[in-house]
C-alpha cells in the first residue's frame, strides 16, 4: 500500500491532479470559516448545539459545520444534490428530458445545465427560509440576527446562493482536473474535518474515566470490523452470466464470448438514508416551533433514538432503496441492449423474459443492500442507547467517507496500472464501485 502511494507521486499527471484536488479542498475549507454578516456567532452555535438531532444537524454535518457558523458555504452542496435527484426523477416522467438523456454527451450537457439552474433556484428558496427562520430564534433572550428584515434576508439569499454556486464549480473543477468525484470529495472533506474534534473528545472521556481503556480498545476493534464489512458489501456484486452469439460481418467473426452483468448489492448508495432522514426529521423540526400538545406528541414520537423513529427510519430506507434503484437501473433498457448486440442469459429468452429475470435478481439483492444500509445508519443509536457509548459511530457519514475513499483510491490505482506502475494491492486489483 505504501509503495503504491509512493508510485502515485512519481507520475507527473497524477501528482498534478492530487495537488489540484488538495488546493480546491483547501479553498472550500477556508470558505467554511468565513461567516455571513449580521449573525451573532456565539448565540447561533448554542442554538445548533440544541438542534443537533434535527434537520439542521444533518445538513450541518453534510456541510462540514458551515451551517452552524452560517458561513458563505452554509447551504453546502445539498441544493446541487437535490437538484440532481429531482432531474433524475423527471427524466423518467418527462418525455423531453428522457429524449435528452438518450442523445449522448450533448443531451447530458443540457441536463447538467438545467441541474445548475435548479441548484440556484433551490439555493435561493432555502436561503430565504433559513434567514427568515433565524430572525425569530432567540437563545437565552439573545437574538441570533442583529438587524432582522428584508435587508438581512436579501443579503443572505445572495451570499448563500453564490456560495453554493461556487462550491458546485469547485466540485466540477475537481472532477475534470483533479482526482475522484468533486462533489463527493467536498462532502467527504466536510465530514472528515470533524474527526479531530471527535478523537479529542474521546480521549477526554478516557481521561475523565467515563470510558475505560479496555472498552475503548474493544470499540476500536469493532470500528475496524464495521469499516471492513462496509468495504466488503460495497464491493459485493451479483454477476449474471451473459453469452454473446457469433456474428459474421464481412470476412470477420464477432461474438461467441462469455461475459457477465454486474449488479451491485447497494445500487442506491447513500441516497436512501439522506432522503429518509430529511423526511423523518422535517415534521418533528416544524412541530418544535409550535406550542401545542399535539406538536409535543409528534416531537416525542419522532425523537431520534426512540423505537418509533428507528422503525420508521428503517422502513423509509428500504422503500427509497427500491425506489431509487428502479430509477437508476432500467432492466428493460438493459435487456434491449443485450438483445441488440446478440447477448443473452443462458436459459433465459432474450427480450421481456430477460428483463423480468434481471428485475427479479435485482429485487432480491436490493433487499439485502437496503437492510445493510439501514443497519449501518441505526448503529449510532444502538451503541449510544444500549451500550452507553459516549460518541457517534456509523450512520450516513461513515457510508459516505468509506465509499468516497474507495472510489478515489480506485481512480488512483487506474492511473498507476495504465502507466505500468504496481497498484496499491499486489494481489488483485481494487475494483471500482461501478465495475
Amino acid at each position: 500500500m505504501l509503495e503504491g502511494f509512493q508510485g502515485a507521486t512519481r507520475i507527473p499527471e497524477l501528482r498534478r491532479r492530487l495537488l489540484f484536488t488538495m488546493a480546491m479542498l483547501t479553498v472550500y475549507r477556508i470558505g467554511v470559516a468565513i461567516p455571513t454578516p449580521g449573525i451573532d456567532g456565539q448565540v447561533l452555535a448554542q442554538f445548533f448545539s440544541e438542534q443537533a438531532r434535527q434537520v439542521f444537524g444533518m445538513v450541518n454535518l453534510l456541510s462540514g459545520g458551515a451551517l452552524e457558523k452560517f458561513s458563505i458555504f452554509a447551504l453546502g452542496i445539498m441544493p446541487y444534490i437535490s437538484s440532481s435527484i429531482i432531474f433524475q426523477l423527471l427524466t423518467v416522467v418527462v418525455p423531453y428530458l428522457e429524449r435528452l438523456s438518450k442523445e449522448g454527451e450533448a443531451g447530458r450537457r443540457k441536463i447538467t445545465q438545467y441541474t445548475r439552474y435548479g441548484t440556484v433556484v433551490l439555493s435561493l428558496v432555502q436561503s430565504y427560509f433559513i434567514s427568515w427562520g433565524l430572525e425569530s430564534v432567540e437563545v437565552g433572550g439573545a437574538p441570533v440576527v442583529f438587524h432582522p428584515g428584508w435587508s438581512f434576508r436579501l443579503m443572505s439569499m445572495i451570499t448563500l446562493s453564490s456560495g453554493t454556486a461556487f462550491i458546485m464549480w469547485l466540485g466540477e473543477q475537481i472532477t475534470e482536473r483533479g482526482i475522484g468525484n468533486g462533489i463527493s470529495l467536498i462532502i467527504f472533506a466536510g465530514i472528515v474535518a470533524n474527526l479531530p474534534a471527535a478523537i479529542t473528545s474521546t480521549l477526554q472521556f478516557i481521561r475523565e474515566g467515563e470510558l475505560s481503556i479496555l472498552v475503548a480498545l474493544a470499540l476500536a476493534v469493532f470500528m475496524v470490523g464495521v469499516v471492513a464489512a462496509i468495504i466488503f458489501v460495497e464491493r459485493g456484486q451479483r454477476r449474471i452470466p451473459v453469452q454473446y452469439a457469433k456474428r459474421i460481418v464481412g470476412r470477420r467473426m464477432y461474438g461467441g464470448q462469455s461475459s457477465h452483468l454486474p449488479l451491485k448489492i447497494n445500487t442506491s448508495g447513500v441516497i436512501p438514508p439522506i432522503f429518509a432522514s430529511s423526511i423523518l426529521l422535517f415534521p418533528s423540526t416544524m412541530a418544535g416551533f409550535v406550542e401545542a400538545p399535539w406538536a409535543r406528541t409528534i416531537v416525542d414520537a419522532l425523537r431520534p433514538g426512540s423505537i418509533t423513529y428507528d422503525l420508521v427510519y428503517v422502513a423509509l430506507i428500504i422503500f427509497f432503496a427500491y425506489f431509487y434503484t428502479a430509477i437508476q437501473f432500467n432492466t428493460s433498457d438493459v435487456a434491449e441492449n443485450m438483445k441488440k448486440f446478440g447477448g443473452y442469459i443462458p436459459g433465459i429468452r432474450p427480450g421481456q423474459r430477460t428483463a423480468e429475470y434481471i428485475d427479479r435478481v435485482l429485487s432480491r439483492i436490493t433487499l439485502g443492500g437496503a437492510l445493510y444500509v439501514a443497519g449501518v445508519c441505526i448503529l449510532p443509536t444502538i451503541l449510544i442507547s444500549y451500550f452507553n457509548v459516549p460518541f457517534y459511530f456509523g450512520g450516513t457519514a461513515l457510508l459516505i467517507v468509506v465509499g468516497v475513499a474507495l472510489d478515489t483510491v480506485a481512480q488512483m490505482e487506474t492511473y498507476l496500472i495504465t502507466r505500468n506502475y504496481q497498484g496499491f494491492m499486489r494481489r488483485g486489483r481494487l475494483r471500482g464501485r461501478r465495475g
